[in-house]
């Protein structure tokens, strides 16, 4: 006999497909709708594939810590193998803990704190390169400053050179990535189309670049500090006591690739963005910095600059790069009076809970002062997953702690030196794709400033 299931209530399917040009298109519009519309647990369909937002921290923690095993990743995971293979954010099961294990050791905390100096080096370089006055669109200039640092982490190497070529590979990479989760995307892919073709080709440049640093760190066998040299020496003492194939660390290191520079470029440049929009917050910051003294921070700075953190951490909460998660049921799975049948696609929205005024006081503002000691006592109360920018559980982001570090000592490096100002006109609008990216760039001009 077959099963009945007692799916949450949602919006009306009125013809195949509807829902998911709504969520490729406009994808924060259409979750930010359904949760205001249908609460804390709604569903709809793409077709057959039952979909459901959960918008409650609880029914969230259940599903990625409590209950996380019953779970692997969702769509839109399982279509971003096209472009990096089985990685960390794409693998499952014994292969992905395996994955984990080798490449743990490469986010040590030592390791981390060793790439600082880097990170703020390359930043003031960045900076060296601006004119008091000029306009520059800040979203370009932080995906080069970003791509820097994880060239020289990853690989250490100088891809300073090459980041306009991998930057657009990267770009056309992404922006095809609206076509593989629309139904049939994958065969979409595969037709000689124009949004196929820059996806091959920005691929092909990528692969190019990794597949030659291996092979030169192949040649070289020994550790050069950076996290390449850590996976090529890492084996699975706990498993088979084998290493990663060439294919594996391609896979890892585009990931690498992407997480480290896609997200952290578009964190620092909504974080510019609302700093220009909050006069009072930016004063602070700047306070801080310029009582920090020295011509160029260090990994040791990172400790002594808590509102600088906080800005980034309130730049997470207002612009999350990472502004949905998904995870596909394996098996019958209960959510209060709701039944879900397996296979069933869960969403949770960084977007929509961050902004929940039930957990967050004056949730359209921007309020770094809240992630202080003696913070808004409105927030007080919140639940720890009202706030989940990288992810929880078992497939929490290997790379958090890099990330905070790398944001708040570029951060740092960039507003000791500058203020930013929006040009008049320019639009800013969230584009949701991969990671939530400015649709528009950031143009800015900046100002130098005297300390």
């Amino acid at each position: 006999m077959t099963r009945s299931y007692h799916l949450p209530p949602g919006p009306r399917q009125r013809y195949p497909g509807e829902f998911a040009l709504a969520v490729t298109r406009r994808p924060l519009t259409f979750l930010a709708e359904l949760a205001r519309s249908h609460g804390d647990v709604a569903a709809f369909h793409v077709g057959p594939q039952p979909i459901v937002l959960l918008s409650h921290p609880d029914a969230i923690r259940d599903v990625l810590v409590t209950h996380g095993r019953q779970f692997h990743k969702g769509r839109g995971l399982e279509r971003a193998r096209i472009l990096l293979g089985d990685g960390l954010l794409t693998s499952e099961g014994d292969f992905h803990l395996r994955q984990r294990r080798l490449a743990q050791p490469a986010f040590h905390r030592a390791r981390i704190a060793s790439y600082g100096d880097a990170m703020a080096r390359y930043a003031d370089r960045r900076a060296d390169q601006w004119i008091d006055g000029a306009t520059l669109d800040i979203a370009r200039e932080m995906a080069g400053y970003t791509l820097a640092v994880v060239g020289k982490t990853l690989f250490d190497a100088d891809i300073e050179g090459e980041a306009s070529e991998i930057g657009e590979a990267l770009t056309a990479a992404i922006a095809a990535f609206n076509f593989t989760v629309l139904p049939f995307g994958e065969a979409l892919m595969r037709l000689p189309i124009p949004a196929a073709r820059r996806f091959r080709r920005g691929r092909d440049r990528l692969d190019a670049t990794i597949y030659r640093m291996i092979a030169e760190r192949r040649a070289a066998a020994h550790d050069r500090g950076d996290l390449l040299s850590m996976l090529m020496l890492a084996h699975d003492t706990e498993g088979d006591g084998t290493g990663m194939s060439d294919v594996q660390l391609r896979d890892e290191a585009m990931t690498l690739l992407l997480a480290g520079h896609e997200t952290t470029a578009n964190a620092l440049t909504w974080a510019f963005y609302l700093l220009s929009q909050n006069p009072d917050a930016e004063a602070t910051l700047h306070a801080e910095l310029d009582a920090l003294g020295g011509d160029q921070l260090s990994a040791a700075d990172a400790v002594r600059l808590p509102y600088t953190r906080a800005v980034v951490a309130e730049s997470l909460r207002r612009f999350p790069p990472a502004y949905v998660v998904g995870r596909r049921a394996m098996t019958e799975y209960r959510i209060g009076e709701y039944v879900l049948p397996p296979r069933t696609i869960v969403l949770m929205s960084q977007w929509i809970v961050h902004h929940d005024p039930r957990w967050w006081a004056d949730a359209a503002a921007f309020r770094p002062d809240r992630w202080l000691d003696g913070g808004s006592a409105g927030d007080a109360g919140r639940p720890k997953f009202s706030y989940f920018p990288f992810g929880a559980g078992g497939r929490v982001c290997i790379g958090e702690q890099f990330a905070w570090m790398e944001a708040t000592l570029a951060l740092a490096s960039f507003a000791r030196r500058f203020r930013l100002e929006l040009v008049a006109g320019h639009r800013v609008v969230p584009q949701a794709i991969i990671t939530l990216r400015p649709k528009y760039g950031m143009t800015m001009t900046v100002r130098k400033r005297s300390r």
